[in-house]
């Protein structure tokens, strides 16, 4: 299966993004009152980078609270690890494991259009998993 299934049906103007002017202690705001643990960030429509929990334990610990009054394009991971739609949700969740990361922008001809995380891919992996487990107790049963 592809990412392109796995969004298939979502929009990618429901994605909670916010821009690169945007300050750390805002984006830290949505971030907990959506309890995301990322987002995309977008410069003039096009997206700029990734922001994430990680990146603002990283500043906390380097800058100390100041890093809040900083602009998240100043400490967000750039340029964001992306993937296509035709991408396989398995070689997806073996980058999201190799590169230590639980998101990805996923990006179709220059465009973000759709945005996941590593729990999507793990339930439509045992969605798949268990689709396959019923039809083999099937075939079982009806040998």
């Amino acid at each position: 299966m592809t990412i392109s299934k796995l969004i298939e049906g979502r929009r990618v103007t429901d994605v909670v993004s916010c821009d690169v002017s945007a300050s750390v202690r805002d984006t830290v705001a949505i971030l907990a009152s959506k309890r995301i643990g990322a987002l995309p960030v977008m410069k003039a429509g096009s997206l700029a980078g990734i922001f994430s929990e990680r990146d603002v334990i990283y500043r906390l610990a380097d800058l100390g609270a100041d890093c809040l009054d900083k602009k998240v394009g100043e400490i967000m991971t750039a340029p964001a690890i992306t993937v296509g739609p035709q991408t396989k949700i398995d070689d997806a969740l073996a980058m999201m494991t190799r590169r230590r990361i639980r998101h990805l922008p996923v990006v179709d001809n220059g465009a973000m259009c759709g945005f996941i995380s590593i729990g999507d891919l793990v339930k439509s992996r045992m969605d798949e998993v268990e689709l396959e487990a019923a039809a083999l107790r099937n075939y079982i049963q009806t040998a």
